[in-house]
């Protein structure tokens, strides 16, 4: 299959992407190999900072120099992240694209900003979209609750809350949260966004570093088979269905505790070893593919959606 032409909008104009496809950044998952397949695709990858391994993620920065001569972007995960220099970090790394999330948009967006960057916050309400907004950031990663990993426990779903959001703010919207293919691109778009973020897609792709163990539960999962757990706490998360996580179903309170064997899980395949973060798209997920027939296939059946649905008549 040939490279699809590129899509141009706003969201793409600022990315100097051709397809408004951006990787969502994964602790210890979206480093080098992950993103720079991703970029090379004509997307957008993103280093992640949420491992809090901050030597190590400029390792992987170094890499990508190596491994793509397209943009990419970095994410400050700011529960996560505690070093008090990780604005400065990131600058001198030349990154020009800037993710926040897990915290107050107000911390960094002004100085990431007045050092040339270009930064969108991440959100999982009209509330938080507002604040960023206030904030001055340059747009918004709009994350709907069915989207695997840390959430807010007052969660809403994608359908609800990306057109809510859209309605309201001027600035370009990422839409997050159960997207895996051009389908539910076309969706997104419909609803306000200019572009999509693939999180448990990426997780499953062949560049994915997670063992195949992972990646073979996220392809075998039905669409019932994640867990929401942390209801009446904070961080709220999605998991993959696991003996662990169904335990942990019932629990009042899930501590991070329970991800010290992360890595076990991610890179040893021991799928109880941890949490296996996970969005309820896993059910649509159905083989491991590379990235690039993931990016590409997207796009074809986007353009191909919106086609079609300009055929229907309306009287």
């Amino acid at each position: 299959m040939s490279r699809p032409e590129p899509i141009r909008n706003a969201l793409t104009d600022v990315l100097g992407v051709d397809y408004p496809i951006v990787q969502a950044p994964m602790g210890w998952i979206a480093r080098a190999q992950l993103a720079s397949a991703v970029s090379n695709a004509g997307g957008l990858g993103i280093i992640e900072t949420s491992s809090g391994e901050l030597d190590a993620v400029r390792a992987e920065i170094v890499k990508m120099r190596d491994l793509t001569d397209k943009p990419f972007g970095v994410n400050i995960a700011q529960m996560f992240v505690t070093d008090p220099n990780i604005v400065e970090f990131v600058v001198d790394q030349g990154v020009k694209f800037v993710t926040t999330s897990a915290g107050n948009p107000q911390k960094y967006t002004f100085t990431l900003k007045s050092a040339g960057l270009t930064v969108f916050h991440v959100v999982p309400t009209l509330r938080a979209a507002l604040k960023a907004i206030e904030a001055g950031v340059d747009g918004l990663v709009v994350e709907g609750g069915e989207g695997g990993g840390f959430k807010n426990p007052r969660d809403v779903a994608t359908m609800v809350l990306l057109p809510l959001v859209c309605s309201k703010v001027g600035v370009p919207v990422i839409a997050a949260g159960g997207i895996t293919d051009g389908r539910g691109m076309a969706a997104a778009f419909a609803l306000g966004a200019q572009g999509v973020q693939m999180g448990t897609r990426m997780v499953s792709a062949a560049e994915s570093p997670v063992h195949a163990n992972f990646k073979r539960a996220i392809c075998e999962a039905a669409e019932t088979e994640t867990v929401f757990l942390n209801r009446h706490h904070r961080p709220g998360l999605r998991a993959l269905r696991t003996e662990r996580t169904s335990r942990l179903e019932t629990q009042k309170e899930v501590g991070f505790d329970e991800f010290a064997g992360i890595q076990k899980l991610y890179f040893g395949g021991d799928m109880e070893a941890s949490i296996a973060l996970s969005g309820q798209v896993a059910g649509r997920i159905e083989d491991v593919v590379p990235v690039e027939k993931i990016l590409h296939d997207t796009v074809a059946e986007f353009r191909s959606v919106v086609s079609g649905l300009s055929a229907y008549r309306v009287s």
